[in-house]
């Protein structure tokens, strides 16, 4: 997603409110987690989310998931946490360039840098036990911050050149998981902790494939024309959503692969799909020509949370950009349900193991143009 350099694990839908920032329910999970130390937040009218709080202040923070024991989050932030500072007391940490990739205890808030400090990061996840994470990271290809895309009448997507990377929370034994050239990144786990998800490149395309925690037994899943990413798992782990976006036109495809040559996506309209953890029986969810991105499975395994502007027409904010909101839909693409109404961008949305909490992103409660932060709700079924 859409704040700068992460917007490809952060979903699209950043780009489209014109924002500079691209990743599993788990039955073995039982620990549920708490409501934490952030602020609560009063006068919502969703009505599935109860108990709001908000866990981080200022800047931009995204894409935070949890952990296996559901305690704790890992997530980027362009906030300087360097000192593992409690975030409810420095709320306004000094900016960075671009993300670095933190864990926060969600009982005490305190924040832990996990990256390296170098390069930009994004889509980080935890591995079983909860002592190590993975995150996509383009430190290895240089130290500063990638540039920036230049603004245009249509937002582009640069493809910049992650790899992905684990390492334990205590800064040991880190490891490069992937080494193709290009892009690598969107990486998530199954709930059984054995298969990692994730997008590249590698192939001359934007496929989704599988492998071990430690980066063998690579599988390809997709080969179909265009973007695939943003893949979680099920909750039982035999099937995967992902968000896609697939040009049929020749011209179209043309276009898109011209674009790719040059390291470059215009991410325009996206649907959610499904398919078997083997890639095998993909079908299409959405069919609505909006822009659909970061989807999640319900805990019942047969419902879909993402974030859309479907039905955001008349709720256009900044300069006519549309709205993005949470919305539930049955995985047969019936049943469309809007979850959130407060602020104009919501996204990345995941339950926690238990299925009793949503952590999301928002930019209600915004001080300041592009401030986006993390959110926690008890869920109201």
């Amino acid at each position: 997603m859409a704040f700068g350099r992460s917007w490809r694990c952060l979903a699209w839908g950043l780009a489209a409110l014109g924002l500079a920032v691209g990743c599993v329910a788990n039955e073995a999970r039982k620990e549920s987690a708490t409501p934490g130390k952030g602020h609560s937040v009063a006068g919502s009218t969703e009505r599935h989310l109860g108990h709001i709080r908000q866990l981080t202040f200022g800047r931009q923070n995204a894409e935070a998931y949890f952990s296996f024991d559901g305690r704790k989050l890992i997530f980027q932030s362009t906030n300087d946490w360097t000192k593992g500072e409690t975030v409810a007391n420095k709320p306004a940490a000094a900016g960075l360039g671009c993300y670095q990739m933190y864990v926060m205890d969600i009982e005490t808030g305190r924040v832990q840098m996990v990256s390296t400090g170098k390069g930009a990061t994004t889509c980080g996840y935890f591995y079983p036990g909860d002592r190590r994470v993975i995150y996509a990271s383009t430190h290895e290809a240089s130290p500063d911050c990638p540039p920036k895309p230049k603004r245009g009448a249509t937002y582009r997507w640069v493809l910049d050149d992650y790899d992905l990377y684990a390492v334990d929370l205590d800064g040991g034994n880190f490891k490069r998981l992937t080494t193709t050239p290009g892009y690598d990144a969107e990486a998530t786990l199954s709930p059984d902790g054995n298969t990692i998800v994730w997008t590249s490149v590698r192939d001359g395309d934007l496929d989704l494939y599988t492998m071990k925690l430690d980066g063998t037994g690579v599988r390809r899943l997709t080969d179909d024309v265009g973007y695939d990413g943003g893949a979680f798992f099920s909750p039982d782990g035999t099937r995967i959503v992902y968000r896609a976006s697939h040009p049929t036109k020749p011209e179209e495809v043309a276009r898109y692969r011209d674009l790719l040559a040059q390291g470059l996506v215009e991410p325009n309209q996206l649907e959610i799909f499904v398919m078997n953890a083997d890639g095998s029986g993909k079908r299409q969810v959405t069919a609505n020509g909006a822009s659909n991105f970061a989807p999640f499975f319900h805990p019942d395994g047969r419902r879909i949370i993402f974030s859309s502007t479907v039905g955001t027409q008349d709720e256009q904010g900044e300069k006519g950009r549309p709205s993005f909101h949470l919305y539930l839909i049955n995985d047969d693409g019936t049943g469309l349900e809007r979850v959130t109404t407060e602020g104009r961008f919501n996204s990345f949305p995941m339950f926690s193991p238990d299925g009793k909490w949503l952590v999301w992103v928002s930019d209600r409660n915004a001080k300041e143009p592009g401030e986006f932060n993390i959110f926690l709700a008890e869920w109201i079924p």
